[in-house]
């Protein structure tokens, strides 16, 4: 018997308690269809079928998981909610804070979880003490990425500071190459300024201004500083960046028509599925000024209530396979980010995948580890999106630096 099939075995004994043979089937409800996520999928809906676990797809592309949401709630107000959802953060919550969410507590207790998942990811995968999903990765967000060959070719360095950053861009652009990849998307334009935010402030006023939402901090200086940055590497993009999608602005640097761009790991996951090394043909280093902290989110699949017992078993073993470390190594290896559970072997993963390892694991040590405001994990989705809004409208020019701060605080506290 393989590790997984114990897996799947022990799942189905807690779901029924019986042998009964039943057909087993997930409705899987996902925002991933790029190229790089669909080959990191596949290896769960692999893993599902080697143990007799069927599939049927539900994706439901852009808006960072936004659309799927809206999907989601269509579903559920109807009374037909899928069986399983890819979520994030503060929506993880707010879904079993309703009761909609399935108890994983006897499957978390017989596989350990509490033992290899990190406190800062169980802050979202539970709820008053239950296990409600099983996270699937950790995605680091302050992240470039970087043409080997322009890089070369333009005589760039890894740039070490905030000011090298903006002349290695400055040399691009001389040269008749986009600086910097971007797609004009409110989630993406919060991605980057993510990073910049903490570059531009620091770890101790990335929390006084995103998870405490201080007042004084999404006002002050430091918030002035951010949208200043924000509106350099706005100077970098190109005419065309407006609706772009990330993967699109990802195939900018892969195909050398842009030098950078700042995107979370999952962006690697492009780069590998075009057959490019890290470390080779394509570079990987933290935004400047954000080194030794790591920002991040984590997908996490959540089982919804449903009646059906052979349902509730395909969902155990569903939720088992995406928590063995076989899984967690085949499907992080593809997508591009670190495997939820800290007990795994890097020696599996290329430059970029141990670099996030051994970030995360310094930044939980540390205290500089912080939930993505830009992905749900820093502050409720009211609050995030009225965040969207302001850095959208400043992005675009609507306001400038000074307003755009000042705007931060009105429409926080409007949002809470």
């Amino acid at each position: 018997m393989t590790m997984m099939r114990k897996f799947y075995t022990g799942a189905a004994v807690l779901a029924l308690g019986t042998s009964a043979a039943v057909a087993q089937e997930v409705e899987v409800l996902h925002w991933w269809t790029s190229g790089g996520e669909a080959a990191a999928l596949n290896v769960l809906r692999e893993d599902l079928a080697g143990g007799g676990v069927g599939w049927t797809d539900m994706p439901v592309a852009g808006g960072g998981g936004s659309d799927a949401m809206t999907v989601l709630r269509a579903r559920v107000t109807a009374g037909d909610p899928p069986t399983a959802v890819q979520m994030l953060g503060f929506a993880i919550q707010n879904w079993a804070e309703e009761g909609a969410l399935a108890d994983l507590n006897a499957l978390a207790e017989e596989q350990n979880w509490n033992e290899v998942v990190p406190e800062a990811l169980q802050r979202f995968s539970t709820y008053e003490g239950n296990w409600v999903a099983a996270p699937v990765n950790v995605h680091s967000t302050n992240w470039v990425w970087a043409n080997t060959a322009l890089m070369e070719e333009l005589g760039i360095e890894q740039p070490e500071t905030w000011e090298d950053f903006v002349a290695a861009m400055e040399t691009a652009q001389e040269a008749g190459y986009t600086p910097l990849a971007h797609g004009g998307q409110a989630w993406q334009d919060a991605t980057i300024f993510d990073s910049v935010a903490m570059g531009a402030g620091g770890p101790e006023f990335y929390q006084a201004a995103f998870v405490d939402l201080d007042p004084e901090a999404l006002g002050g200086a430091e918030m002035v500083e951010a949208f200043n940055r924000m509106e350099t590497l706005r100077g970098f993009v190109d005419d065309n960046f407006s609706g772009r999608d990330w993967n699109l602005a990802t195939a900018m640097v892969i195909n050398g028509e842009a030098l950078f761009q700042i995107m979370g790991d999952w962006a690697k996951g492009e780069f590998v599925n075009a057959g490019l090394t890290a470390g080779e043909e394509f570079q990987c280093f933290r935004v400047p000024g954000s080194e030794g902290t790591v920002t991040f989110n984590s997908d996490q699949f959540a089982m919804f209530n449903v009646e059906d017992e052979s349902d509730q078993e395909s969902q155990l073993a569903m939720a088992s396979a995406v928590m063995s470390p076989e899984f967690q190594i085949a499907f992080n290896v593809v997508k591009g980010s670190a495997p939820a559970r800290t007990d795994i072997d890097p020696s599996a993963f290329d430059a970029c995948g141990q670099a996030a390892m051994a970030d995360l694991a310094a930044a939980g040590e540390n205290g500089t580890l912080f939930g993505s405001m830009a992905h749900g994990h820093a502050n409720p989705p009211s609050v995030q999106n009225a965040m969207y809004d302001v850095i959208t409208a400043h992005f675009n020019g609507e306001y400038d630096a000074e307003t755009a701060a000042a705007e931060m605080v009105t429409a926080v506290e409007l949002a809470q």
